[in-house]
């Protein structure tokens, strides 16, 4: 399965061949033999590209779980009577790092002394490994990479606008009605301009025109309570709006995406002990967050 994995995560068996320090004979042999065990082919290969059958990509999956596992399992063994120390360089999105992880970075300094923070907030995706980064939280979708991640919460995709906005150019009621509506658009989003819902009936997607777009989610969130459009943000920015009810959900039956917060590191081969710590914290601190209830509590 170590092999398998590296292979996939390499792209190719020679790439695979330098971090696991064996022949590219030897890589070939071991997967050859996982899927004669298995009675399946796992990759299609030709000259010029390798890829994953149905099945690879399945087993790829839950043989990356597996592999974790272990992992998990030999590290909490061996670190229990350590502790941990050092630098751990941080990276998260800024509106998400002020309002959720600032309250948080103290009480795991003070339960963790000999462990200093380094802590970087902006929206983009940076390069953990070429920018030199030991953790990052990211909110989305996390593509197929050599990344490992961690997931700490959930947040639902909410379409919302003002009352006095909704009075002024009236309350769409399908998806569809947005293409006549002045939209806030935010740009990191891969799908800025079209938005996509879950209906009643079927999935609906409808092509927006962005009265303006920003790549802040904050500036969204500005406009939209100063009546200049409709808004399509998460509810850990939102939910507090939508109590006081400066803000309105829209069409709460066609529901957005719900997306995941993760927590993202290079590798969990040999993942220091302040970093394992550190992402350990954060999921304690998320389990039971709702955004409709309350912030995140400090733990220790």
């Amino acid at each position: 399965m170590s092999v398998f994995t590296a292979v996939v995560d390499a792209g190719s068996f020679v790439g695979a061949v330098e971090g696991l320090r064996m022949s590219k004979a030897a890589v070939s042999r071991h997967v050859d033999a996982l899927e004669r065990r298995l009675g399946v082919r796992l990759l299609q290969r030709t000259t010029r590209r390798l890829s994953l059958t149905e099945e690879g990509r399945i087993f790829y999956q839950r043989a990356r779980e597996v592999l974790a596992a272990l992992d998990d399992a030999e590290s909490e063994v061996s670190s229990r009577t350590q502790e941990p120390s050092g630098l751990v360089r941080v990276n998260a999105p800024l509106t998400f790092g002020i309002l959720y992880l600032a309250p948080l970075w103290a009480a795991f300094m003070e339960a963790h002394p000999q462990v200093e923070l380094d802590i970087t907030l902006n929206d983009r995706v940076v390069d953990l490994v070429d920018e030199g980064y030991d953790l990052a939280v990211r909110i989305g979708d996390i593509p197929s990479s050599a990344l490992i991640s961690r997931k700490l919460v959930s947040t639902r995709m909410l379409l919302c606008a003002t009352p006095r906005y909704l009075e002024r150019h009236g309350t769409p009621l399908h998806p569809h009605d947005l293409a006549q509506h002045r939209v806030l658009a935010y740009t990191n989003w891969s799908d800025r301009d079209e938005w996509h819902f879950e209906g009643p009936d079927s999935k609906v997607s409808v092509r927006t025109h962005a009265r303006s777009q920003t790549n802040n989610g904050d500036t969204c969130r500005a406009i939209a309570l100063g009546h200049g459009g409709i808004i399509l943000q998460p509810s850990f920015m939102l939910h507090e709006d939508l109590r006081s009810g400066a803000l309105v959900e829209l069409m709460p039956e066609y529901r957005a995406a719900e997306i995941g917060v993760y927590a993202v590191y290079p590798t969990r081969k040999q993942l220091p002990l302040k970093v394992r710590r550190l992402v350990d914290y954060l999921v304690e601190c998320f389990k039971d967050v709702s955004w409709e209830r309350e912030r995140p509590a400090r733990t220790r």
